[in-house]
């Protein structure tokens, strides 16, 4: 039993070690387009999501990282089932989510999100305590349980419920309202918590305090986490592994030291590149990345990075390349890395 957690949290792993808390197969979110007369297929579709697999251990931190617009933040509504996709398949512990097996009640319990605005993420009308007793109560808890709950986990995260529990949203700073929806999101007892941008908003002092207690608390409770930011110093720090996408496409993943150490490709080497340095002999002598996303209405073929890539080639334009073992469990999706891909550069090498 793990140290701190509550009872639930003992004898909830259904299908054993090996298997993936969280799976995704080929998800894909596509968004507008007009449909034509006569069954005409729809324009002007952005394709938000666009084919995304990737699984997540448990008991680990999967770091998402990309440039806006790449469909970080829509792959989590995905996953919470937020926003309904229009294909793919959502394994969680072996079970398909929105089956009779699985049913979306259930799976909202075991999944929590933590969104990056926290203001607006809570009820200006509910204290601080009904804010976290909310969730237990709808699930069944007596009123006194659920406002029990709600004090030791408000205690958790660091807020005195004698000084918080009766506050309102617009009564505490930025920092205590983050707390105040991790507790939120622990109230059911999850196993998996996706943090979008969690930490963004906060200021720096603050940020490393409420990323600290976050590892706490996947210590105590025994959690998952899926950990979406922009900030690549903080998923170094935070994460197991690290998915990295471009475009609504995943453009490599691994484990996060291999990801920093040798990344495999040019989008992640790039977005390393772009890191600032305060050493004077590793200063940046020109831009690591040129020209902005392309349109994700009208992506273009092949790999969808090469109007920006210094290394594209012919075959890139028109041949869309798979995730590519590098080593072990780190992907990447570049043919640079595929040696029968017929790459010119390999050939040169």
């Amino acid at each position: 039993m793990i140290i701190g957690a509550p009872p639930e949290v003992e004898g909830r792993d259904r299908g054993g070690a090996g298997t993936p808390l969280l799976e995704v197969r080929g998800l894909a979110k596509h968004f507008g387009g007009r449909g034509g007369l006569f069954g005409q297929a729809k324009t002007g579709v952005v394709r938000a999501v666009d084919g995304v697999d990737f699984s997540v251990a448990k008991g680990e931190t999967l770091g998402i990282v990309g440039e806006s617009g790449c469909g970080k933040s829509t792959t989590a509504r995905l996953v919470m089932q937020i926003i309904k996709p229009d294909l793919g398949e959502i394994l969680f512990d072996g079970e398909a989510v929105g089956t009779r097996a699985l049913g979306l009640r259930d799976f909202r319990r075991q999944v929590q999100m933590v969104f990056q605005d926290s203001y607006a993420s809570l009820n200006p009308r509910l204290t601080v305590e009904d804010t976290v007793a909310f969730g237990p109560r709808v699930h069944g808890a007596s009123p006194a349980a659920a406002l029990a709950k709600a004090h030791d986990l408000l205690h958790r995260v660091g807020l005195e419920p004698g000084r918080f529990a009766g506050r309102y949203p617009h009564e505490i700073s930025g920092g205590q309202r983050q707390r105040v929806n991790i507790a939120r999101a622990l109230s059911l007892d999850p196993r998996l918590v996706i943090l979008d941008e969690a930490v963004s908003a906060l200021d720096k002092s603050v940020e490393a305090q409420v990323l600290n207690l976050l590892l706490d608390l996947k210590r105590d409770f025994g959690l998952t986490y899926m950990f979406i930011t922009h900030d690549l110093n903080v998923v170094r720090f935070m994460s197991d592994r690290i998915m990295v996408m471009y475009l609504g496409k995943v453009a490599e993943v691994g484990a996060s030291e291999a990801i920093f150490e040798t990344p495999g490709h040019p989008y992640t080497a790039a977005l390393l590149n772009s890191m600032p340095s305060m050493d004077p002999d590793n200063r940046t002598e020109e831009a690591p990345l040129a020209g902005d996303p392309p349109n994700p209405i009208n992506p273009p073929s092949g790999c969808r990075f090469h109007p920006r890539c210094k290394s594209a080639a012919t075959l890139c334009s028109h041949a869309e390349p798979a995730l590519n073992i590098m080593v072990g469990d780190h992907l990447a999706a570049c043919h640079l890395v595929d040696p029968s891909s017929g790459h010119p550069r390999l050939v040169a090498a």
